[in-house]
């Protein structure tokens, strides 16, 4: 079978998922239908949703950053060996632990001599219990990032978008290949038919004297070709069904009933492009949110030298003990009290605030910001050449469907006179006035005109769907 060309599209379409929806077997599938199922069930619009949660969430960690910061810590460490204290033997001070009288028993202590001493001021084991809060009171970085939050929320939106738009002209594409299949299909039976009358036409006249053998022969041959051709196109024809459950996300061992008219396809070339805009495209709106980000991320890293303010406090417990079991059980018995107590744990806190002030940082910042502005010009520069890239797509879109449909036009025109050429050589030949050969002729030249009309349909659809989509203007 010559030119086919809407099969390649099942082939860039086979590659998609599917999962598991019942539906009744005498349910019909218009397009409408297909693309609201495709809407609902597809994982592209599935993963788009789940991005507008993803956002969701990343816009309430970015508000989560300004709200009170607690932090809680539990601490257990037993010091094998301590370290020892250093200090300068002064004979009129002592060495700040050791007195005089103790001095005077260690050999050769001459004055300036550096003693070092055990730790006699920390037990080996402590325990640590401590609550630790802090909350944001100024931070040029996170007022940033409260627009950048904003700006995650519209590029969710804007993903969505997209996903929609994709899934809508993926679907029409694959919807309309199945259903010019599917109407082939009815002109495959029709031709078989005319073609059976025709070689039980000729068999009769060939019984009467009217046909030679050869006649017959001729359209045997012709009508084991169409028979042959038509097998093979009832199986490609169910591939485009497979194909479309695909896109859709229909369960591939579920039966799909399309229904619908190519009667009804609107081809017009100027239909809808008086709404059309290319900046309302998805594509067109998320290089412009690639600016806007940029333009935070240049004023981020400016706002990165200016101060930040923090209040700070920490509470806890802490005791300490020869071994780690005495830091659970308390041994000394003696009172507790304000200055002096038992082994046990014993609270402390603290209040501050924290405050840092940049002041120079090796001349890194200068250097970073510059960066930043230099990558917000590359981005400006790519959105007006996607501008550019846009205004060309557009022109080539127009001139694509205006060739489909001039082709398609002349298509239909010839096809209705292949018909007609058809038919009238069909009953020359019945009346004795005409050849066979003319009528096999005929047939074959009905058939690829036939062919030609479906593909430069096909081809029209495609460019319609393409312009809608350069133009902005697809819809459900």
């Amino acid at each position: 079978m010559k030119n086919n060309l809407f099969f390649l599209f099942l082939i860039i379409l086979w590659g998609v998922p599917t999962t598991a929806h019942p539906q009744s077997q005498s349910e019909k599938f218009t397009l409408q239908k297909c693309i609201e199922y495709a809407l609902t069930n597809s994982y592209a619009s599935k993963n788009a949703e789940l991005d507008k949660e993803i956002s969701k969430a990343r816009i309430r960690e970015i508000i989560g950053l300004g709200l009170p910061q607690l932090s809680g810590d539990f601490t257990v460490i037993h010091n094998a060996k301590l370290p020892r204290f250093f200090t300068t033997y002064k004979p009129d001070n002592g060495t700040g632990f050791l007195d005089d009288e103790l001095s005077k028993n260690i050999p050769n202590l001459q004055p300036g001599s550096i003693v070092a001493a055990e730790n006699f001021f920390q037990l080996k084991s402590i325990g640590q219990a401590s609550v630790a809060a802090s909350q944001m009171i100024f931070n040029g970085s996170y007022f940033v990032g409260l627009k950048a939050a904003d700006q995650f929320k519209q590029l969710a939106n804007i993903n969505s978008e997209q996903a929609r738009q994709n899934i809508i002209q993926q679907t029409t594409k694959a919807f309309y290949t199945a259903l010019i299949n599917k109407e082939r299909t009815v002109i495959f039976d029709v031709n078989r038919a005319r073609l059976d009358t025709l070689l039980r036409n000729t068999k009769a006249m060939r019984q009467n004297g009217f046909a030679e053998s050869i006649d017959v022969d001729r359209v045997q041959v012709l009508y084991n070709n169409l028979k042959t051709e038509q097998d093979n196109f009832n199986r490609l024809s169910e591939l485009s069904i497979a194909a479309l459950k695909q896109v859709i996300n229909f369960p591939i061992d579920q039966p799909l009933n399309i229904e619908g008219d190519i009667k009804d396809v609107q081809l017009s070339t100027l239909e809808d492009l008086a709404q059309g805009d290319y900046q309302n495209r998805p594509d067109y709106k998320m290089m412009e949110s690639n600016v806007k980000f940029q333009a935070l991320n240049l004023k981020n890293k400016r706002v990165s030298a200016w101060p930040t303010l923090f209040a700070i406090a920490n509470w806890g417990y802490m005791t300490q003990s020869p071994d780690v079991g005495g830091l659970f059980k308390t041994r000394t018995q003696i009172n507790d009290l304000p200055i002096v107590g038992p082994d046990k744990w014993y609270n402390y806190y603290n209040l501050g605030i924290d405050l840092k002030i940049p002041l120079f940082s090796g001349m890194q910042y200068r250097y970073q910001v510059q960066q930043e502005k230099l990558k917000l010009a590359q981005t400006e520069n790519n959105l007006r050449a996607f501008e550019s890239g846009v205004q060309l797509e557009i022109q080539n879109a127009n001139t694509m469907l205006s060739n489909a449909m001039t082709m398609l036009e002349s298509q239909k025109q010839n096809m209705a006179l292949a018909e007609k050429v058809a038919r009238v050589t069909k009953i020359k030949f019945e009346q004795g006035v005409g050849s066979n050969l003319e009528v096999i002729t005929a047939e074959s030249d009905l058939r690829q005109a036939q062919t030609n009309y479906y593909n430069a349909l096909y081809t029209a659809i495609n460019a319609k769907a393409d312009r809608d989509k350069a133009y902005g203007i697809i819809k459900q």
